[in-house]
């Protein structure tokens, strides 16, 4: 187990408990959070007898927390822990720190080192946050509801043509590195071409836009020849050029009715979403679903889904991350879903209930819990713009997991802070109305 070692008393550094008000939602948030099994839990990621002595479990957990709950970078995270005792104390900090704890690297690298029963433990810790301070109750397990949405990835929109541009430069700086001599880079010229496309796009003339987008093709085509020509062996049989080689491949190959395009060459495996939206017709990215409580609005689990799945077929992956996560409280009794979950394919105990349009023959409280189904919807639309679901700036397959459990994680703690604020304001309030009565009330 990691622990930050205790630090004798040091009378010349500010002490975080004196100099800070322990009513603090944030104080009060870091006393409910699990750090012990945490600790515990992620002991394994370390090792004692070899490299620098590691950060603590608490600091590294702390500033993913703070940087979810934040909607946050890394670099702005660490730069901001720096400036903000109340932070530093989340973090688990006896003093205040006048240097920066740790490179922002440091967190991508601790990041992709975690595995699956880790990150359900990083959603564990905060329904655990949630039921210390009664912010969730075991009784809202009786009633759950599931949706998905999509992760859109971080990148540009895709076009046939910018993609055979990007991959140009690709070969062109792969080239460089082991110093083979061009005949002709063609980046200049490519160049042009993406300016004189997108005006011909701009004015509807649809065939000159064609006949460019072939022009570039074909000096894709010959940049790559050209590569192969030169290569030396070692080249050729580098990991690069072979994955590189492979997007050139499905690049030239593929057409508007092709299956598993490629829609960026830095991130090969996003897949076209259409949802139906009116304002977006497609998203870039992957599908990913949702379990929360009907009532308290609080995230039991996040799942990433690759392939584009039909939405009945995400069910048991997600309830059964729903059901690991809340062992310790109870089981989960009723689910609620939309239409897009017909034909699912879970076997489990709980309930579900399909609701559809109809009402008829449903009692007054069927009615109630049909019509929270929809409380989801602006659940998963704060975790997109204040928890940073909305654009995944996590690299792969596994960043698309780490993003979504740390939206969740982030929502929950939000819901949890807030929880804590509305329960110190409501003790202010109800202070202050008795001394008023106090002071009205004839002697």
């Amino acid at each position: 187990m990691i622990k930050k070692k205790p630090k004798e008393p040091d009378f010349y550094q500010p002490c975080l408990s004196i100099m800070l008000d322990m009513n603090h939602a944030l104080c009060q948030l870091s006393k409910t959070i699990p750090w012990v099994e945490l600790e515990s839990e992620f002991s394994e990621l370390y090792c004692r007898d070899f490299g620098r002595p590691a950060n603590s479990t608490r600091l590294m957990v702390g500033l993913h927390y703070l940087k979810y709950l934040n909607d946050l970078s890394d670099e702005t995270v660490v730069a901001q822990w720096l400036e903000n005792p109340y932070w530093q104390y989340f973090c688990g900090e006896e003093y205040f720190q006048n240097t920066f704890p740790i490179h922002p690297t440091s967190m991508t690298k601790w990041r992709n080192r975690l595995n699956d029963n880790q990150l359900d433990k990083l959603l564990e810790a905060t329904i655990k946050s949630g039921i210390k301070t009664r912010a969730i109750t075991p009784s809202d397990l009786d009633h759950v509801n599931v949706d998905t949405t999509v992760q859109e990835k971080n990148i540009t929109y895709p076009t046939d043509i910018r993609l055979y541009y990007r991959l140009m430069q690709y070969l062109v700086s792969l080239a460089k590195r082991f110093s083979i001599k061009l005949k002709q880079t063609y980046l200049r010229i490519g160049k042009k071409l993406l300016r004189k496309h997108s005006g011909y796009v701009h004015a509807r003339q649809m065939k000159r836009a064609g006949k460019v987008r072939k022009s570039m093709k074909t000096k894709l085509g010959r940049l790559y020849r050209d590569i192969m020509r030169k290569a030396p062996p070692e080249f050729l049989l580098s990991i690069e050029f072979h994955d590189l080689s492979e997007l050139v491949g499905r690049a030239m190959k593929q057409t508007k009715t092709s299956k598993n395009k490629l829609y960026s060459v830095h991130e090969p495996n996003v897949e076209c979403i259409c949802k139906g939206k009116a304002h977006k017709r497609y998203e870039f990215g992957c599908k990913v679903g949702f379990a929360s409580t009907s009532k308290k609005g609080m995230i039991l689990s996040a799942v990433d889904f690759h392939g584009n799945p039909y939405d009945g077929h995400t069910l048991a992956q997600t309830l059964d991350m729903a059901e690991r996560v809340t062992s310790f409280i109870g089981s989960i009794k009723r689910v609620y879903a939309d239409l897009g979950y017909r034909k699912h394919n879970y076997t489990g105990n709980a309930e579900i209930n399909i609701v559809g349009r109809s009402r008829k023959n449903l009692t007054g409280s069927q009615k109630k819990w049909y019509n929270r189904r929809s409380a989801i919807e602006p659940d998963i639309g704060h975790m997109k713009s204040e928890h940073r679901l909305d654009r995944n700036y996590l690299k792969g397959n596994q960043g698309d997991k780490l993003n979504v459990i740390l939206s969740a994680c982030g929502y929950n703690l939000r819901t949890v802070y807030r929880h804590i604020v509305s329960i110190f304001l409501s003790i202010i309030q109800n202070y202050l109305f008795s001394t008023n009565s106090v002071e009205h009330c004839p002697s």
